[in-house]
């Protein structure tokens, strides 16, 4: 399956005063590209270190004109069943569409990114194209892949592993290696591509 990532919309709403439906290229044109070194750490235990390419967060939500009363920034990424196989039959983990948010705040930090490519290419397909987040402090579930959607609001946004399953999975979800999750500790990780695989 082909994944078409050109053109490529991303519909900004909700408590902003430049509400419209953007083509990618335009959302971030003029916006400086940066390589940021991120170890990505994984909910199940695994990281990996990743040179993304991309540009703050914050850039591209001060071009939209947050109001003063957003609080939240929740994020929905493509639905395509006919190019994202996963996303039909009987066997799915989750609804579609996947959503994922996170304070205002937290969007804003220039930490955030929207990751266009990794490794010096362009963001392969399985990687989410043709833009992602990258939240390094937080589990690598929160960096929501292939975004359509950008949408400011008042209230905490119904993420969809918190809805699919609370217990495991919290809104804020920062990386912490002292609080285990429910069915395995944190405390280690087995680090992908390094020579001694863990830390």
């Amino acid at each position: 399956h082909t994944l078409t990532t050109t053109p490529w919309k991303i519909k900004a709403d909700g408590l902003i005063d430049k509400p419209a439906e953007y083509d990618l290229d335009d959302l971030i044109k003029d916006i400086a590209l940066e390589e940021r070194i991120y170890r990505m750490r994984c909910v199940e235990g695994w990281s990996m270190v990743i040179p993304w390419v991309g540009i703050p967060l914050a850039s591209v939500l001060k071009r939209l004109e947050p109001q003063s009363s957003a609080k939240y920034v929740a994020f929905e990424t493509l639905v395509r069943p006919s190019e994202m196989p996963g996303q039909k039959g009987l066997f799915q983990a989750l609804p579609w569409p996947y959503v994922e948010g996170l304070r205002l705040d937290e969007a804003m930090h220039p930490l955030t990114i929207l990751a266009i490519g990794l490794y010096g290419e362009k963001l392969p397909n399985q990687n989410g194209a043709p833009v992602r987040l990258v939240v390094p402090w937080k589990y690598g579930f929160k960096s929501i892949k292939s975004i359509v959607r950008i949408s400011l609001t008042d209230t905490q946004p119904k993420i969809s592993w918190e809805v699919a399953n609370a217990r495991e999975y919290g809104f804020y979800s920062n990386v912490n290696p002292d609080v285990s999750h429910p069915r395995w500790s944190q405390a280690t990780e087995r680090r992908i591509g390094s020579a001694t695989g863990g830390l």
